[in-house]
């Protein structure tokens, strides 16, 4: 498996003097117990996460003060809502259900589902760098719409909401085991404050995740940490369109402000391996037997019984052999073994060949572009992270959702080491950080 730790090769055009990974301290911004119903009540997914407007609903009815309110609010246009966002934001601080910790520091994060997997890393307010520089590495593209979005969010509100979530990997320590002396410095420093030292806050969220958050404040193990991590790089696992969204706006502020840092969670995916999901796609306006029909032209289409386990099994199976795509709605159908000769015609040449072989190119350049002609826009394509989620939605608009199976890790290490953008929406990775636990204030550096 490709690395991108230390001891991985530099990418073109970033030279062996540039610095890593530079992680700062910050003062958290926090919800106040005694002001909120529960810690839980007031966390959301990431904002892109959240099945709108359902799943928003939900949120707000939770909690008055739940973090959806900040990071997806209701009005009727993208300035209203970001400037209500911006006041309640104000008044949360001035009522106490928000405060800044009064020191700066870093924060160990732990999650723990269900099934006992656990994973940790630290949260730091993280140097922006410039692409070239090869420090993070992005592996999908982006939207302008999205990014606009955000960055006018993030201007209205002078704040980080959310962390992203940034895997690097410090190549010791495999498989999460603690006790493991051949660790780094973050490792160990991450491992011993969430084993020896109470929390600052422990919560369980509806989805049946402990979520536990540690300030690190001590200078010493600050300094260990930042110096563990200079000669990292690290992969953006989830928040793309966040970071694109901090360069935005460090190039349109001069050097030197708090602008030039970013919130973000590091994880150390050789001890704590990222789970790599796929993320689906909904086209509301194209009704199943016409995706159906005009799919024969280039895929074998086979009708698969239900449930939905079960056919999503039959498209792993499919995929472990060539692209394969579950077509649901008003029921479940698989597409696989395409045409090679009309997949070579539609997918663009001049690409590495993983590129080109990937679910996610395919399914663009071939069937949405090509068969469906259908345009990539919001209005038109909807990216869901959850398969029950979106198949409920096809079925809502009488729309096709197409299931995609998820791509594996090396694959997007490989092409992201290469400055090779998969298309935008391939992979989820996860566990994510639970949006409202801790946020950076801008004003507070």
């Amino acid at each position: 498996m490709s690395t991108y730790g230390p001891d991985a090769p530099h990418p073109p055009g970033r030279p062996a003097s540039v610095p890593g990974l530079r992680l700062a301290p910050f003062r958290g911004l926090r919800y106040v117990p005694e002001h909120v119903g529960s810690l839980a009540a007031v966390t959301s997914p990431p904002y892109d996460v959240v099945v709108r407007p359902e799943g928003r609903r939900v949120l707000e009815d939770a909690d008055p003060h739940n973090v959806v309110r900040l990071i997806l609010p209701d009005a009727d246009s993208p300035v209203d809502r970001h400037r209500k966002a911006a006041r309640a934001l104000d008044r949360w601080l001035a009522e106490g259900v928000l405060t800044a910790d009064p020191r700066p520091g870093l924060y160990v994060y732990e999650q723990l589902d269900g099934d006992a997997r656990l994973q940790r890393g630290v949260i730091g307010a993280l140097r922006l760098t410039p692409p070239e520089e090869g420090v993070v590495l992005p592996h999908e593209d982006v939207m302008p719409g999205p990014v606009a979005d955000r960055a006018a969010l993030m201007r209205a509100t002078a704040a980080n909401l959310e962390p992203l979530l940034l895997a690097y990997r410090d190549g010791k320590g495999a498989g999460g085991s603690e006790g493991n002396g051949d660790v780094g410095a973050t490792a160990r420093i991450v491992d011993r404050t969430a084993t020896e030292a109470p929390p600052l806050l422990s919560t369980t969220t509806s989805d049946g995740v402990r979520h536990r958050l540690w300030s690190l404040t001590d200078p010493a193990d600050i300094a260990a940490v930042q110096a563990d991590l200079a000669p990292r790089q690290a992969l953006i696992a989830d928040g793309h369109h966040r970071w694109a969204t901090y360069r935005e706006l460090q190039a349109a502020q001069p050097p030197g402000t708090a602008w030039d840092y970013g919130l973000v969670l590091l994880v150390d995916s050789a001890r704590y391996p990222l789970r790599v999901r796929a993320i689906h796609r909904v086209v509301p306006g194209l009704s199943l037997p016409d995706a159906l029909e005009s799919a024969r032209r280039v895929f074998r289409v086979r009708p698969l019984p239900g449930p939905l386990d079960r056919a999503l099994a039959a498209l792993a199976e499919a995929a472990a052999e060539g692209n394969a795509f579950l077509l649901a709605g008003d029921g479940y159908h698989l597409l696989d073994r395409p045409d090679p000769a009309r997949v070579d015609a539609c997918v663009p040449a001049g690409r590495p060949e993983p590129w080109r072989r990937l679910d996610a190119t395919v399914l663009h350049s071939v069937l949405l572009d090509r068969v469906w002609r259908i345009p990539d826009a919001g209005d038109h394509i909807r990216y869901i992270h959850d398969a029950t989620a979106a198949v409920a939605l096809a079925e809502r608009h009488g729309g096709t959702a197409v299931l995609m199976h998820p791509v594996r890790e090396d694959i997007v290490l490989e092409l992201a080491r290469k400055g090779v953008m998969m298309p935008r929406k391939s992979t989820s990775f996860g566990p994510k950080p639970a949006s409202g636990l801790v946020m950076r204030s801008l004003k507070l550096g």
